[in-house]
């Protein structure tokens, strides 16, 4: 088993750069940094895409330009295209229940009101098997304060735990690669950033 397409969830445009909500693009630019794959937009699959090697296998990686709530019509084309079951595909997003710092891998599970995970569920058939990897950026304390908060800037000191997590994953991505996902998930779930 091992992971064909990664799609890491934001908005598109510079004012969204920065954001919480783009903690999945960050992770998507880090592999194709660290792997040196060039990501470039791509109209049919409308989002910035790019493939290369990881360990020994090819993969596929995917930026959305879409909006978040519309994630899925980036990644459905092209897991169509590719014929890439939804279970060999890992969605990076930010995630409120998890402090920054922090990551974890899952597999399957509802969208938790993530309009990204919302969008790609939708698209994929109501298939929910895909794997995800869950970016710790916290929860503000109260649901009328959440769109401001995955919207807005982290501090600098949470966003430099945030970008630590983000380094651990990739590392351990390279594991799950190479090895298993046991194995990464054991490494990664006991990361916390300091």
């Amino acid at each position: 088993m091992t992971i064909q397409l990664v799609v890491g969830l934001g908005n598109p445009g510079p004012e969204y750069e920065k954001t919480r909500h783009n903690a999945g693009v960050w992770f998507i630019n880090e592999l194709a940094s660290r792997y040196n794959i060039s990501l470039r937009p791509e109209k049919k699959y409308a989002g910035l895409y790019g493939k290369g090697y990881i360990g020994e296998h090819l993969v596929h990686l995917l930026i959305p330009t879409t909006f978040m709530n519309r994630s899925g019509q980036a990644v459905a084309p092209l897991a169509n295209f590719y014929k890439i079951a939804v279970e060999d595909i890992l969605v990076a997003h930010d995630e409120l229940d998890i402090p920054p710092g922090v990551c974890k891998i899952k597999k399957g599970g509802g969208h938790g009101g993530h309009n990204g995970l919302r969008d790609i569920i939708a698209r994929m058939a109501n298939n929910k098997d895909f794997y995800r990897l869950r970016i710790g950026i916290d929860h503000p304390g109260h649901k009328d304060r959440v769109t401001g908060h995955v919207l807005g800037r982290a501090p600098q000191q949470e966003q430099q735990l945030i970008e630590q997590a983000i380094d651990e994953a990739s590392r351990c991505f390279e594991i799950w690669m190479k090895d298993d996902l046991k194995k990464a998930q054991n490494r990664l779930h006991s990361f916390k950033a300091q």
